[in-house]
C-alpha cells in the first residue's frame, strides 16, 4: 500500500535517480561477474567435500561393519530378535532424514 501513495518527497527521490547511470567503463559488469562466478564455487564447494569425505571415509566404515558383524556374534539371540523386529522401520526412519535434509537443503538455496 506505502508503494501507490506517493508524495513530494517519493516524486523527489525519483526524479533523481531517473537520470543516466554514472559511466564506469564496465566495472559494474565485472564486479557483477565474480559475485556470480563465487556463488557457484561456494554452492559447489559443500556436495564436493561431502563427496570426498565419504569417498575417504568408506574404508573405516567397512571395518566398522566388519567389527560390528564380529560383535553381535557375542550378543544373546534373544536380544537379536528384538532388534529384527524393529528392523523394517529403519528405512522409514531413513527415507523421512533423507527428506528432511532434502527439504531442508532447498530452503537454504532458495534464500540464496
Amino acid at each position: 500500500m506505502a508503494e501507490k501513495v506517493k508524495d513530494a518527497e517519493d516524486r523527489l527521490l525519483e526524479s533523481m535517480f531517473d537520470s543516466a547511470p554514472i559511466a564506469d567503463d564496465g566495472f559494474s559488469a565485472k564486479i557483477v561477474g565474480r559475485i556470480r562466478r563465487r556463488l557457484w564455487l561456494r554452492r559447489l564447494a559443500l556436495p564436493v567435500a561431502a563427496l570426498i569425505g565419504g569417498t575417504i571415509a568408506l574404508k573405516p566404515l567397512a571395518g566398522l561393519v566388519t567389527a560390528a558383524v564380529r560383535l553381535s556374534s557375542l550378543l544373546p539371540q534373544e536380544l537379536l530378535a528384538t532388534t529384527s523386529a524393529l528392523l523394517p522401520q529403519a528405512p522409514l526412519v531413513v527415507l523421512g532424514a533423507m527428506l528432511l535434509a532434502a527439504f531442508l537443503l532447498g530452503l537454504r538455496a532458495l534464500d540464496d
